[in-house]
């Protein structure tokens, strides 16, 4: 019988490695097999279960399903609750086809050659590890997705006729975060963001869209740097906007993510460029003996090499059939939890979004959107998002400090890497573009159309050089659309009452008061 190795399965329970049910009940899918089989693996964000009242709950973490939908209690009859009922976790299912063998997975399939759950799952065997069933070719049954896009989201269909599975699998074995359907992502592709940006742009004149178009860049570029906590001097920033002007346009690949360290870091002598040697890891040090203290631990400096190329493809491969944003959350933040740098992976992690939307035709020609701002003004969020993932990640990690107050990761951690849910990164990063769509990018075009109106009419009313009129516009943002005291006693003591007044009329005309522009 498939599954029978000498395996317990719990029964009902009101605590689970930690964590409290809100009742108890009986672990059921990847719950249930992590604990039967021992997996190391993060656990899922959501965990099922089921229980003795004819109720679903969804509540701490947990959904609770009704004893109709209690599974088969056999590796078979939890593998097939996970597809039904959970989707697709990568990490658990790799780790649990390594720890069974293909032994009971091929009887499973020989059992019910045209049952749909045991055909997903040959195919995801074989495809997670490169190993080959000993099983004939699928002769019969229909085809069947290999990931439900009723839970997930999917790639571009390629019909797998060994299995007769349908492959849409939203990445390659190398890389392959997987994103769920949640009622805030299925509203936010469903706005079409990209047109709206194209509908906001459409009515601004050429020059101050180029205007527009600049001002962002810089902004974001800025930005960039103040997440990390740096302030840099102008011209590493405008270096910096450039080349995020330029995203989208060159592959991304271990060559293109070392020219960008490069651009990024400027001045190299006290930084180790390239990909990295060593562990590494976020977080502080013991103020006395110096031991990390890691909040985020990155993936091995052996993965580094494999997990760059597995994003390479997944970018010029499957990204190119997702949803742009989820495709650009699933890449950057992939790329950030390995931390490939000693150096300047947070700007290199943003680039990665702009290089996606770029490259797909997100934003308008020419545009920007300032997703640094947005997210350096929800930085708690953004940290929240970062940790949901480091989170479950850091307890699965065996590591030791090094002579230099390093970390060493002693166990495999490559597919933590490989495979994470970047369900929250996509919503998160989702929110941050309809802010610079819906805001920074209309409120941009129309301030300029305002400094623009007020400039003008200041210059008819009286001669002032560029450099003069410029200080002036700034002294009244600055003080609420009046002169202060000290712009009439200095900058502005040539101008008359009446030149005074009408020039604050002309600001509050074309801001109103209290407007900061």
């Amino acid at each position: 019988m498939a599954g029978a190795h000498k395996v317990r399965f719990s029964d009902a329970v009101t605590a689970f490695q930690e964590q409290r049910l809100p009742e108890a009940a009986t672990p059921a899918g990847y719950a249930a097999l992590i604990d039967a089989y021992g997996l190391a693996v993060p656990l899922p964000r959501k965990l099922f279960a089921t229980g003795k009242r004819h109720r679903i709950l969804d509540q701490d973490g947990w959904r609770i399903l009704t004893p109709r939908h209690a599974p088969q209690v056999s590796l078979e009859g939890h593998l097939t609750f996970a597809l039904k009922y959970e989707g697709l976790d990568l990490a658990v299912l790799k780790r649990l086809f390594l720890t069974t063998g293909p032994e009971p997975l091929e009887a499973w399939v020989r059992e019910t050659p045209t049952g749909v759950y045991a055909r997903r799952i040959w195919f995801l065997y074989e495809w997670l590890t490169g190993e080959t069933l000993d099983l004939p070719d699928a002769s019969d049954g229909r085809y069947v997705l290999a990931v439900d896009p009723d839970i997930q989201f999917g790639g571009e269909e390629r019909n797998e006729s060994r299995y007769r599975v349908k492959n849409n699998m939203p990445g390659t074995p190398n890389f392959c975060p997987l994103v769920f359907r949640t009622e805030v992502l299925e509203a936010f592709t469903a706005q079409d963001l990209a047109e709206k940006a194209r509908a906001v742009m459409a009515d601004v004149p050429r020059d101050i869209l180029a205007r527009t178009a600049a001002f962002l860049l810089l902004k974001d570029s800025r930005s960039s740097y103040a997440i990390e906590g740096e302030s840099a001097p102008q011209d590493r920033i405008q270096r910096w906007g450039r080349a995020t002007g330029e995203a989208g346009q060159r592959p991304i690949d271990i060559d293109e993510l070392q020219r960008l360290q490069r651009i990024v870091i400027g001045d190299a002598r006290f930084v180790s460029m390239g990909i990295r040697g060593e562990g590494g890891f976020v977080g502080e040090h013991d103020r006395v003996t110096q031991v990390p203290l890691p909040e985020h631990i990155s993936a091995r400096p052996d993965d580094l090499f494999g997990l760059i190329r597995g994003m390479s493809d997944f970018d010029r491969g499957p990204a190119q059939q997702l949803d742009p944003v989820i495709a650009a959350a699933a890449l950057a933040f992939g790329f950030v939890y390995i931390h490939p740098f000693d150096d300047g992976n947070g700007r290199i992690h943003r680039y990665l979004i702009h290089h996606v939307l770029a490259e797909r035709g997100f934003n308008p020609p020419g545009v920007v959107f300032p997703v640094s701002s947005a997210i350096l003004e929800r930085i708690d969020d953004y940290r929240d998002v970062l940790e949901s993932y480091s989170r479950r990640l850091l307890p699965l990690i065996e590591w030791e400090p090094t002579e230099r107050n390093n970390v060493e990761v002693l166990n495999d951690t490559g597919d933590y890497y490989r495979f994470f849910d970047a369900t929250l990164h996509a919503e998160f990063l989702y929110e941050c573009v309809q802010k610079t769509i819906e805001e920074d990018l209309p409120q941009e075009a129309d301030f300029l159309r305002r400094y623009d109106a007020f400039r003008s009419k200041v210059e008819a009313y009286i001669d002032m050089p560029d450099r003069t009129l410029d200080l002036l516009f700034r002294f009244l943002q600055q003080n609420d659309g009046s002169f202060s005291k000290r712009a009439r006693d200095k900058e502005f003591s040539a101008l008359t009452e009446d030149e005074v007044r009408y020039i604050e009329s002309l600001y509050a005309r074309a801001f109103g008061r209290g407007s900061a522009g």
